[in-house]
């Protein structure tokens, strides 16, 4: 039901944003956890009730509660699409998150500015399988400091320190 939902809503093109000309190539492209859908949906929903106490009310406050129940499912279906948007991308060369809706924003660090990646696990987080990131860098005030939800977090890491590795800045080359 979800995947049917999210085909309305318009796809990243990813490819506009590499650099392909110099080798650039996507290792991982990372969508959050489905936890972060529960309230936008939930929001939803609660809309859907406003709409289906329509016949049972009187039809003054009945047609008003059905322009606030479309308007409550409208910010609810925008709340979910603004987390379907919301992409982490691992490439062989930098970091990328892009997210927004109406405005997209990308920020990026390439891959020898990481000096650190902390993954952090709330209870629940370890329960359910998401972990957040947070990277330090040399320059500490950017725009991806903080991922957040991100599904299987260790494999994220693990995949980014690959990257690291194969682009010579961390261990051995391979």
């Amino acid at each position: 039901m979800l995947r049917r939902i999210l085909r309305v809503v318009p796809d990243r093109n990813i490819g506009k944003h590499l650099l392909l000309d110099d080798g650039e190539r996507v290792k991982d492209v990372v969508r959050h956890h489905w936890i972060v859908f529960v309230t936008p949906y939930a929001i939803a929903a609660s809309g859907l009730l406003l709409i289906l106490l329509f016949p049972v009310l009187p039809i003054d406050a009945a047609g008003f509660l059905a322009l606030v129940g479309l308007a409550v499912i409208g910010f609810g279906m925008y709340r979910a699409a603004e987390q379907h948007l919301d992409v982490f991308v691992i490439t062989n060369h930098r970091v990328l998150k892009i997210r927004g809706v109406w405005e997209v924003k990308v920020a990026t660090m390439p891959m020898a500015r990481i000096l650190d990646i902390t993954v952090e696990r709330t209870m629940l987080g370890r329960i359910l399988g998401y972990g957040h990131f947070v990277f330090e860098s040399a320059a500490q005030a950017q725009g991806l400091r903080d991922i957040k939800f991100i599904p299987d977090p260790l494999e994220r890491d693990r995949t980014i320190q690959r990257a690291l590795v194969a682009a010579g800045l961390r261990g051995p080359a391979r």
